[in-house]
């Protein structure tokens, strides 16, 4: 499709299959996917209506496998984060899933502050399950930035088997220790850390690190207050010790952002270690 080409679908289907809504986007200002769709889908955990968006490569062709990428934003942010906002991570992520054709998904995740919880983890099972029937699929990357990092970290520990790579870029792995956004998550994880130490602790990456059967990167800022990075190094560490694949990227000086050298280090490190697998 040629820069400033729209593609318009609409399609509906039975209840728990996913709902194409009609949608006319600019390819160029939408990262440059050849198509970019946004689905409707009712979540089987709840019947709730719940979005993702799916960005396809340019001269994309069903009948070949592609690799897929699960973009997970940020706080505050939605399923477009990843596929239209022009800061380094989203720039650089989109530019490597295009550079290797994959298939671009962004879920939402259930909310805006959702911290993957179990309402937001039984909606990405069922995006990926989805978008494996939908398309010939390769491997599995799930990525994001601070709670889309943490939540990659989250989402991968709690089902290895669907995940080829992760990247974590300034994201927690230990949500008994993490401090912020407590609201948020108490609403996400069915309760406080004294009301629901087990699901806090269930989504702890940190706890579970025999659970990461694919490679990981993570980058972290050595000042970042927003999302401290002692429970990501740590768990590089141990994965490391471990003699899994991980990469580390620690900037001693560096906030709550990753710049797009080092995400673009990042993922592609998961891409070639995952070839080796």
């Amino acid at each position: 499709m040629s820069a400033g080409g729209m593609r318009e679908m609409t399609h509906r289907f039975l209840p728990g299959v996913a709902i194409l809504i009609t949608l006319a986007v600019c390819a160029a200002g939408a990262g440059e996917f050849g198509v970019v769709e946004d689905v409707e889908f009712l979540a089987g955990c709840d019947g709730v209506l719940q979005r993702y968006v799916v960005g396809l490569p340019d001269g994309f062709d069903a009948g070949v496998a592609r690799d897929v990428c699960v973009a997970l934003h940020g706080h505050g942010s939605d399923r477009w984060q990843f596929v239209r906002d022009g800061r380094d991570e989203c720039r650089a992520v989109r530019d490597v899933a295009r550079a290797h054709s994959m298939i671009f998904v962004s879920p939402d995740y259930r909310a805006s502050t959702s911290w993957m919880g179990p309402k937001a983890e039984s909606d990405v099972v069922q995006i990926i399950g989805e978008v494996k029937r939908a398309y010939r699929v390769g491997r599995v990357f799930v990525c994001g930035g601070s709670m889309g990092g943490s939540s990659a970290l989250t989402f991968a520990a709690l089902h290895p088997e669907l995940v080829d790579g992760v990247v974590c870029l300034n994201g927690t792995a230990n949500h008994i220790e993490y401090d912020q956004f407590q609201d948020a998550i108490r609403d996400s994880f069915g309760g406080t850390k004294l009301e629901a130490v087990e699901e806090y602790k269930k989504r702890s990456a940190e706890y579970w690190p025999e659970r990461f059967t694919m490679p990981v990167a993570i980058t972290a800022g050595g000042k970042d207050t927003t999302v401290p990075p002692g429970s990501s190094v740590r768990l590089a560490g141990i994965l490391e010790r471990l003699g899994r694949p991980v990469l580390l990227i620690m900037r001693e000086d560096g906030g709550h952002a990753t710049n797009y050298d080092d995400t673009k280090a990042a993922f592609e490190f998961v891409i070639q270690q995952a070839a080796t697998e």
